[in-house]
């Protein structure tokens, strides 16, 4: 069998990127729409805590405490992910298992008596469950990304299918809550979930072709995997670059009680602000596509972060909802870059056999920075009644501008190459790091 080359430029090597891109397109995709901690589900499930068990604000915020606590210790399912390989299908083994086990959840939670505390118990179950398979999903596209050189353009392509359910959760949440039962919602989400079952039994040939038997893929026991975990360098600036991106104090509940209380907007432009950004971040992302094929990794960092520090400062300037809504344009556009770059960075940084372990750490420091981000900003935010907001915007720009100085401590030879540009430094220190704990 000849060897594929992912980098060609031949009509063969674009039919298999597409085939790779469908591929992880609709596993994004369901996989978005069904996620616990995503539109469909999160919001429908503060709706129904408010309007049908009318809980209170205190109520609605520990029960979303408490069952992400999943996320935050995502890292043990992203292990899981590296060690055991169920029904030796490995990460399509996941899909099978926990796809369906997610969907029977959200089943019994459609017949079951809507009570705060089933209710609790249901999603922080269904959240467990899921974060295997995002552990499978996340690992595999790393994988993927390293041995295919195409980390940058699955970045790309993560980064723009995920934003289409929160765009439309931003635009539909209110509808989807006033015609949409409980029960219903619950059927819908593991109708979602068993497409992702069904994912399990579709083997790409080039996103499977010998992927598990490459040296990115070859890990050791527990113990030998945690101390490569520790000493692989490239981890920290990686996972610290993504909890100060996602650490914006101004961003949530201080922007959405800056516009309903003191510019007396209704809820629904608060929403509305939220589509309008995540859909300002899509020209940015396809311009990443086209540019990370030319331009190393390192550039593009430095780029899309310059760009991002600024971000929030217009928000400063909001005098009125109308301002906003326009206003939400440039500052997703000038969120995009760096966004891709992070996300580029986090899969190329991944130690060999470890893709589970490193992009569950990612993604629980994500949900991590995310919800301290918003606590810390309540706080500014209530500490003065005329500037509060100011300083939250404040708050945010030197909380972005503190990543400038983190991608100086990046492995210079990791962000060297451009997307589908082979690198011999960094394989040959895999290499040196596989061999060393065979």
């Amino acid at each position: 069998m000849s060897r594929i080359d992912p980098t060609a430029p031949d009509e063969n090597g674009s039919a298999h990127t597409r085939q790779t891109f469908l591929y992880f397109g609709s596993l994004t995709l369901f996989l978005y729409l069904a996620t616990p901690t995503g539109f469909l589900v999160d919001i429908q499930t503060s709706y129904m805590l408010k309007n049908h068990l009318h809980a209170t604000a205190t109520q609605i915020s520990m029960f979303r405490l408490l069952t992400a606590i999943p996320v935050y210790l995502a890292f043990a399912s992203g292990l899981m992910r590296d060690l055991w390989n169920p029904f030796g299908l490995r990460d399509r083994g996941y899909f099978l298992i926990f796809a369906p086990a997610n969907a029977v959840i959200f089943i019994l939670l459609a017949f079951s008596h809507l009570s705060y505390l089933g209710l609790l118990i249901g999603m922080f179950m269904a959240m467990l469950s899921s974060r295997f398979i995002a552990a499978a999903y996340q690992g595999l596209m790393a994988l993927v990304g390293q041995e295919k050189l195409m980390s940058g353009r699955l970045s790309v392509l993560w980064n723009i299918v995920s934003s289409v359910p929160l765009i439309a959760g931003a635009f539909a949440s209110g509808y989807i809550s006033d015609h949409l039962a409980p029960k219903s919602t619950f059927f819908l989400v593991a109708g979602f979930v068993c497409c992702i079952g069904l994912l399990g039994f579709w083997k790409p040939r080039f996103v499977f072709s010998h992927t598990y038997e490459k040296p990115q893929a070859r890990g050791a026991n527990l113990t030998g995997d945690v101390k490569r975990l520790v000493k692989h360098r490239a981890i920290y600036p990686a996972v610290l670059i993504s909890f100060l991106w996602n650490f914006a104090p101004g961003a949530a509940t201080p922007l959405q009680f800056y516009l309903t209380n003191e510019l007396h907007a209704s809820d629904a432009v608060y929403s509305y602000y939220n589509g309008i950004f995540a859909a300002a971040f899509i020209p940015s992302f396809l311009l990443y596509g086209l540019l990370c094929k030319k331009v190393a990794l390192k550039k593009l960092l430095w780029w899309g972060t310059i760009i991002a520090v600024p971000q929030m400062i217009p928000l400063a300037f909001i005098h009125s909802a109308s301002l906003s809504l326009v206003l939400a344009v440039p500052i997703g556009l000038m969120g995009g870059i760096a966004t891709a770059a992070y996300l580029d960075l986090a899969m190329r940084s991944c130690p060999p056999g470890l893709q589970g372990t490193l992009m569950m750490l990612v993604d629980g420091v994500f949900a991590l920075s995310n919800r301290g981000g918003d606590l810390v900003g309540s706080g500014i935010y209530n500490s003065s009644p005329t500037h509060g907001f100011l300083y939250c915007v404040i708050a945010t720009t030197a909380v972005y501008a503190l990543i400038l100085p983190l991608i100086l401590m990046v492995p210079k030879e990791l962000i060297a190459t451009a997307d589908g540009e082979p690198n011999p430094k960094v394989e040959a220190e895999m290499l040196e790091e596989i061999a060393a704990t065979s």
